[in-house]
């Protein structure tokens, strides 16, 4: 039973990841944050076990659906290779970081991140993108990518709320903003993945089937069915017009975040 749960949370998981490049984290670690909780694991490590499971089910993701997102041309590989050294730095010290936050404090910082970047997102749902914007220099892009990967580790994310409109800013539209974002998770995922297991083992972590703050069969069924429908979302990302996506994500955004400030709250 239990694993047909993270199966389904998988399938969803998946679809959100291809859909706004956000590598499904919003949803995983809500998700399994309940399911954690029903299971009686110990609530001092609940939190850090869901956010990080999520990074490292967003290697999986990530990987589907920027294949998808590759076959449609629209990754920009030269703006990829400019962040990615920054995402892996910060993704590692931001798991640090996390291991150093109480769970309740967690949810609260994610909860108030997830509510602010829904209002920007969804301000700027009718704008239009200026062409004559150009992203910034490579070393500047390094810096963004080293900030990007601290708030995405802390947050069990795959950077696609902070990704998405940074390119967004600087004139890259919606559809390539959306699937250079699903490439960047890959790297953010994989070093905020490695950061929690080994915080998580120095903490020595009384979960079953854990390494460090990952739950082993929690990663193995959400990622099999995250890498089938994560092409599916990144599909239809195709099919809707930029407003709407950014409407849709920052439904989504504002959602988790009301969720994760109530039980960071009370």
């Amino acid at each position: 039973m239990e694993l047909i749960i993270y199966l389904l949370i998988g399938a969803i998981a998946g679809f959100t990841a291809g859909l706004f490049g956000v590598g499904g984290g919003l949803i995983i670690v809500p998700i399994l944050y309940i399911v954690f909780t029903q299971l009686n694991y110990d609530p001092n490590v609940i939190m850090h076990i869901a956010v990080g499971t999520s990074l490292a089910t967003i290697i999986v993701t990530s990987i589907s659906s920027v294949m998808a997102h590759h076959k449609k041309g629209a990754v920009l590989w030269s703006v990829f290779r400019n962040l990615a050294p920054g995402l892996v730095l910060g993704s590692f010290l931001g798991a640090g970081i996390a291991d150093l936050m109480s769970g309740q404090h967690l949810q609260l910082v994610i909860g108030i991140f997830a509510i602010w970047m829904a209002f920007k997102m969804f301000r700027g749902a009718h704008g239009v993108v200026d062409p004559n914007r150009h992203l910034p220099s490579a070393p500047i892009q390094l810096a963004a990518g080293g900030g990007i990967g601290v708030a995405s580790a802390i947050f069990g994310i795959g950077g696609g709320s902070l990704t998405v409109p940074f390119l967004n800013r600087y004139g890259v539209v919606m559809q390539k903003a959306v699937a250079t974002s699903a490439a960047c998770g890959l790297p953010i995922a994989v070093a905020g993945a490695v950061g929690f297991m080994w915080f998580g083992t120095k903490q020595q972590v009384e979960v079953p089937n854990t390494i460090g703050y990952v739950h082993i069969y929690a990663f193995i069924g959400i990622s099999i069915m995250s890498f089938i429908t994560a092409k599916v979302g990144a599909r239809v990302a195709h099919r809707l017009s930029p407003a709407m996506l950014k409407k849709c994500f920052a439904g989504l955004l504002v959602t988790v975040g009301c969720y994760f400030v109530y039980k960071g709250l009370f």
